[in-house]
This record gives C-alpha cells, structure tokens and sequence, in this order.
C-alpha cells in the first residue's frame, strides 16, 4: 500500500478542543448517550488504560470554570456531548451542562475504573436510563469509535467513523508499518506531493493554534510560562533570540490548553500539545529568516510526517514524552529544513534533540506540560541550528545511531521495551497522591 503526504495529513493532523485523553472519554460517553438521546441518564460508567487515565486525571477541562478529571469527562460528554463533532465533542457544553454533570458526579452517579492491565489506547463506556443500557468502546486512536451497542445489541458506527469502513486501527497500522519502511530520504520527499489544498490546511494548523498562543499570552492561563518569559525579555533579563522566541511562542499556547481555554489545538499523531510542538517553533522562526512562506508550510508538513514516524515506533501513549521525543524530532527536523539545511542536517537535527530529551518523562497532562513544550520547542530549534553548524552527536554516543531512521526507532524501542515500569511506576505515584493529602 502506497500512502501519500496528503493521506498523512489527513490521518494524523485534526483540530482537538481539550487534552485528548478526557476528550477521548467524553468522545464515548458522548457516543453511548446518543443512543439514549430522550432519556434521563441515571448512571455513567468509563473503564480506560492506565495511559488514558494518567494523562486525563489532572488536566483542565475547556468550558468547565477550571474543573478537570475522568469524571468531569465522562459526565459532560454524556450530559452534553456531541459525538459528531469528534475531538470537539465538548464544543457545545453550557455552563448549565457542566452543573448537571457536576450534580451526577456528586450523586454517585459516575464511576472511572482503571484497566492496568490493557495494552494501547481504549476506552469504554456504558450509559443507563431508566429502561436502556448503551454502550460504546473507542480503541487505539482517540476518536475511533470501534463499537456501539443499545441494551447488549450492536449498533451501526456513524458512516463517516473509520470502523465504519473495516478501517479503524487497521488504516493507521498500514500507515504506520508504511513509514516504519521509508527512509529519511524518502520522507523528505514527500514534501513535492504537497498541492494547494494541502498548504491550506497546513496554514490552517498554524492559525488555529497561534489563537492558542496569543490567548495564553494575553491571559493568565495555566503556569503562565510563555507570559513569563515573555516578561522576562521586557526586563531584559533574557534575550528575545530565535530560540526564546519558540519557546515563548509555544509554551504560551500549551499555558492556554492545558488552562481550559475554550479554544481548538491542531493536534498531531493525536495530541494537542504533540500539534503546538510541532508546528509553534518552527513559526517562530519565520521573522528571523529570509524565507518564502511557503517554506514554513512545507517545513511544518514535514513535522508532522517526522512526529508520526516516531510514533509509529513509540505508540501513542507511553512513559516517554511524546512533544519531546516525537513532535520534538519532527520541529528540529522542520526548523533544519527551514535554515536551507538538507538531509545532512535534518538527520543532525534529529540525532541531537534525540540526544538531548530522549530521557523527559510523561507524568501526565495538566499545566506543567507548558515548561516541557518550552523545553521541546527551545532545543528543537536549537538542535538544527547546531545541526547546520556541523555539531551533531557521533553515531557512537548511547541510543544514537548511523541513521536518523535508526536513531528513532532506538527512541521507540527505549519507550516500549525500556520505560514499561517506569509507567507503572509514575501512575502509582500519581494514584498514591490522588487519594491522599498530597
């Protein structure tokens, strides 16, 4: 099977309203309440992985006056959801839905129960009323409904769901065992398929979340990480070069997301902040470079092919991460295509950031991921910089290898194999502090 940018584009890039693990439960909440639409819910049940869980359990969700959680979640898709809208299936939430969802959940009404034991990305729901019980289950991608079913009898997916069309997780597994087989050559020249239609929504990507980016800077979103560096180059106490300049630029959009701005992310390999770091750095160049901006179209293109293939090794979620190994590659090897630089430095740029960041744990989402995203974007651009210097990390050094190719498939097999434990190991520490004082 042959894919082209165009199918990657459309695979792996998508707009997403909130952290895309509470929006994947409340995608299934959502889609087993609208089998039972004229209903009174009396009961919400969610089971979902422990990566699910980890990254849903402490992130602000859009539209809720600050509220987070795995129940919040499930009880504002169910109350108020639309499952049509995907990734933005809380678009429509009032401040009255978020009220009725608050009074389930104190009622006892909602219940998250924890799958230790379930490999890749999943989530299941189940819906009661008074007379019916529906359930749904989402499955390896965050908005791949994958079953649905009304008082135990299967149910139709909608006709535009990938299952829908025998496709599900088997679309994005040959996409994935298709780019495990290119070579950084081959990736790059996917860049000449690239026609109108594409650089369209490529400057979509880029205007959707510079929204995210100038609300984080102009409120007091989050940690306030971009605003404050921000502030720090007004005092002069830091230079406004171009690596400051991404940091700025894409931390302050993940301070606006991960606050509950009620606004879109264009995400990227499923995740919001996978999308801010992909595509914010490699903007923030454009002012220090004499380039056509057609060039940062196509450098942000090859950002997202980049942020998939080290998916395709890493999984969706792991211990690792993700905006710094994966959407952190994909901005360094952006930014070295923007400098001018060619394969040489594009592979520099991703051994060096591979060098770098390869260890940053994934604890989560919640307003801390926007010193990571600062982190990622800073030395992504930094990474081809120095790439185009001729300062790249030898082939000899840890997990980096002859080839950028091998060097990410090293960072996946240090992801799956590797970090297993320490997943365990984050998610205890995180439950231990949930049920306790902290």
């Amino acid at each position: 099977m042959q894919f082209t940018v165009k199918d990657i584009l459309r695979m792996e890039v998508a707009p997403a309203l909130g952290c895309t693990e509470p929006v994947a439960i409340a995608l299934c909440a959502a889609a087993a309440a609208a089998l039972v639409p004229a209903e009174t819910i009396t009961r919400i049940q969610v089971w979902v992985d422990a990566n699910v869980y980890k990254n849903g359990v402490a992130v602000t969700i859009p539209g809720t006056g600050g509220l987070s959680g795995l129940e919040t979640a499930a009880a504002l898709g169910a109350v108020a959801g639309d499952a049509e809208r995907k990734l933005e299936v809380l678009a429509p939430v009032t401040d009255g839905d978020v009220i009725h969802a608050q009074k389930l959940i104190q009622q006892g009404r909602v219940t998250v129960e924890l799958l230790p034991e379930q490999q890749g990305l999943y989530v299941r729901s189940m819906v009661e009323t008074a007379d019916h019980q529906a359930e749904a289950i989402i499955a390896q991608l965050h908005d791949n409904l994958t079953h649905l079913a009304l008082d135990g009898v299967p149910q139709p997916l909608p006709a535009d769901d990938p299952a829908s069309r025998e496709e599900s997780g088997v679309a994005l597994g040959d996409l994935e065992a298709w780019l495990k087989q290119r070579s950084l050559t081959d990736l790059v020249s996917l860049l000449d398929e690239i026609d109108a239609a594409d650089m369209a929504f490529l400057q979509e990507g880029i205007d959707v979340n510079l929204r995210l980016a100038e609300y984080g800077l102009s409120h007091d979103s989050g940690m306030g990480v971009g605003k404050t560096l921000e502030r720090l180059v007004r005092q002069r106490l830091v230079k406004k070069d171009v690596i400051t300049a991404a940091r700025i630029l894409t931390s302050a959009a993940a301070d606006a997301r991960m606050g509950g701005a009620r606004l879109p992310a264009m995400s990227s390999a499923g995740s919001g902040n996978h999308g801010l770091t992909a595509i914010l750095p490699i903007v923030a160049m454009e002012p220090f470079l004499a380039v056509d901006h057609d060039q940062v179209l196509k450098a942000v293109a090859l950002s997202h092919i980049i942020t998939g293939f080290v998916k395709a090794y890493t999984g969706r979620l792991s211990a690792i991460c993700g905006c710094s190994v994966a959407a952190g590659a994909g901005a360094a090897a952006g930014a070295a295509y923007l400098l001018g630089g060619g394969l040489k430095h594009i592979a520099g740029a991703i051994h060096n950031i591979s060098e770098d960041l390869a260890g940053i744990i994934c604890d989560g989402a919640k307003a801390g991921c926007a010193l990571k995203l600062a982190t990622a974007a800073g030395t992504a651009v930094q990474a081809a910089l120095f790439a185009l210097q001729g300062v790249t990390v030898d082939a000899t050094d840890g997990i980096i290898a002859t080839t950028a190719e091998k060097t990410l498939k090293n960072v996946g097999t240090l992801t799956t194999e590797g970090m297993i434990e320490t997943d365990r190991t984050i998610l205890k520490i995180m439950l231990a502090k949930r049920f306790s004082d902290i």
